[in-house]
């Protein structure tokens, strides 16, 4: 569904090349009472995952860049906050969205009104999709190396993931009920947009985790420091040809439902008297010895 989706996003881009450019609906702000700045307005990621004007929450971009990435990935826009300076990148992005308003500011306007500067020039507002199926997302086209973040709280640590799996080649995440959200702010901007690029979705227990990844083939490893683990060069010399990896917490590490599933307990060698690396560079490390190398 979200490769269908980006397809026709390009198609659409490719057919208008040349053409005239839709009219977009330029809001000037004067007031920060105005009730069209609510998606924008001092909210937290929480208020905005369950905000109850969208039905299935909203997700802020910030940058052209990854305002850009949102839009090609086929996410529906809502709206864009700009400076009166990023007015003219703004109309280009939402060319393809007519009716879909840029509010205009100031930057001392605007920045007392979102809580923080605009120096990344704009914002778009965005409708979350609908959660897929984990059996749905593994069973697509080209799935071979899937990760699963359990329980990774700190959403920067999230973000960072996703730009290895995005810019080294894993193919999906999964990600457990605890863990942060991809779609926070911090997450998205971290991750340079790939939480918008990488198909992801949540999954439920380990019981039926396990059964999706056996359904679709693949073999569980988890990433942990255990006594008898395999060291990674080892296991990656041998992979399976469908793999989906398991990335723990920074400090608690792999749970033990996660370690009961895992058909391999994987590790990467330290020196030094070093115990382990951040999460983040572990996944790197990982996936560039499992999918990328």
């Amino acid at each position: 569904m979200i490769e269908a989706t980006r397809a026709a996003c390009r198609e659409r881009r490719t057919a208008r090349a040349g053409t005239t450019l839709s009219t977009v609906p330029i809001v000037p702000i004067a007031s920060l009472d105005d009730p069209r700045l609510a998606d924008f307005s001092r909210r937290t990621d929480v208020a905005l995952r369950h905000d109850q004007q969208s039905e299935h929450g909203i997700f802020l971009t910030e940058s052209a860049l990854v305002t850009s990435r949102a839009l090609d990935s086929g996410y529906v826009p809502r709206a864009v906050l700009a400076l009166d300076g990023s007015r003219a990148e703004a109309e280009r992005l939402l060319a393809d969205y007519p009716d879909v308003p840029v509010f205009t500011g100031s930057d001392e306007l605007l920045s007392g009104h979102t809580g923080y500067q605009l120096h990344r020039g704009l914002i778009g507002s965005f409708d979350r999709p609908a959660r897929q199926d984990p059996a749905e997302l593994l069973a697509g086209p080209g799935r071979r190396t899937v990760v699963i973040l359990e329980n990774i709280a700190d959403p920067t640590n999230v973000g960072a993931i996703f730009r290895s799996v995005a810019g080294i080649g894993a193919d999906a995440v999964l990600v457990t009920e605890r863990c942060s959200d991809p779609f926070y702010r911090r997450a998205i901007r971290v991750s340079m947009g790939s939480t918008l690029l990488v198909p992801w979705t949540r999954t439920a227990s380990w019981a039926e985790t396990r059964a999706a990844l056996d359904a679709a083939g693949f073999h569980l490893a988890t990433f942990d420091l255990t006594d008898g683990a395999v060291p990674l060069r080892q296991f990656a010399a041998n992979r399976p040809e469908k793999l989906a990896i398991v990335l723990g917490e920074e400090g608690p590490g792999i749970t033990a439902e996660a370690t009961a599933a895992a058909d391999t307990v994987v590790t990467i060698p330290m020196r030094h008297g070093v115990d382990s690396l951040n999460v983040a560079a572990a996944s790197a490390v990982a996936i560039w010895a499992l999918a990328g190398g």
